[in-house]
């Protein structure tokens, strides 16, 4: 007869009853919890590989301007380059003769001054405006590669053996904007130069002949500046404004609910 049938324990019984503590055994100190492992630090993403043909453009525009150039950006296939406004012309004679830059796309202005008034005229309320340095400089933002000054000029220049463009931009002063023309590097920058003055009032030292493309000659003012009032925007606001079309259901929500309120 086996042991199970005699009602005698097993050897794996004997086993675990060998090692049971006695119910009147003192109990051991809880052991307390460890602290939380501190969380690993997640790994720096690797340094972007540098873009083969516009990094050597970049160096190679550097060494020429040095210290002119105050900025630059290459990102999504693109260059961006800011220079000081007494090198504009220099950089803009450099791409051409180093980088081979053969073709002039366009040159135009901006203005960085904020505009947060769209209901009438065009006019910069001072206590929006931009923010300043413990100084009292104002601070503009001013898009890729940066700038300080309200007021810039840029231009788009393109290879078509490296099938490679870039921009350049300068800052220019507030109150004097100015730089020198491009008409000497890049004959097509002519008219583009006369609309930015005639458009932004900036000046381009050397234009042969700086006059009016759209607007008559006894026109004042520059229209395209942040500050310049648009009269007819005072007599009726922007379209859109307040001409807004009700989206189909707009009246019948608006009319459930008056209904439901009263």
């Amino acid at each position: 007869m086996s042991s199970a049938d005699s009602g005698g324990q097993t050897p794996e019984d004997e086993t675990t009853a060998s090692v049971e503590a006695p119910a009147d055994a003192p109990q051991a100190a809880a052991v307390p919890d460890a602290p939380d492992a501190p969380a690993a630090e997640p790994e720096p993403e690797p340094e972007p590989e540098p873009d083969p043909v516009r990094q050597p453009m970049l160096d190679a525009l550097q060494r020429e301007l040095g210290d002119d150039l105050v900025g630059s950006e290459i990102a999504g296939g693109d260059i961006w380059v800011r220079v000081e406004r007494s090198a504009w012309r220099k950089a803009g004679q450099t791409c051409k003769s180093v980088l081979g830059m053969d073709y002039f796309c366009f040159l135009s202005g901006m203005d960085w001054l904020p505009n947060p008034d769209l209901s009438g005229e065009k006019v910069w309320d001072p206590d929006g405006g931009p923010a300043t340095t413990p100084e009292g400089t104002p601070v503009y933002e001013t898009g890729v590669a940066g700038g300080q000054t309200r007021f810039q000029v840029f231009a788009r220049l393109y290879s078509t053996t490296e099938k490679v463009g870039i921009t350049l931009k300068a800052d220019l002063d507030d109150e004097d904007p100015r730089v020198e023309s491009w008409i000497p590097v890049y004959r097509g920058a002519d008219w583009h130069e006369r609309e930015i003055w005639e458009m932004y009032g900036f000046q381009f030292d050397g234009h042969p002949d700086l006059r009016h493309i759209y607007l008559p000659a006894e026109f004042e003012g520059n229209p395209l500046r942040k500050d310049f009032p648009l009269l007819a925007r005072e007599i009726k606001p922007w379209p859109g404004l307040v001409d807004k079309e009700p989206i189909p259901g707009e009246e019948e929500e608006a009319d459930a609910t008056a209904g439901g309120d009263a």
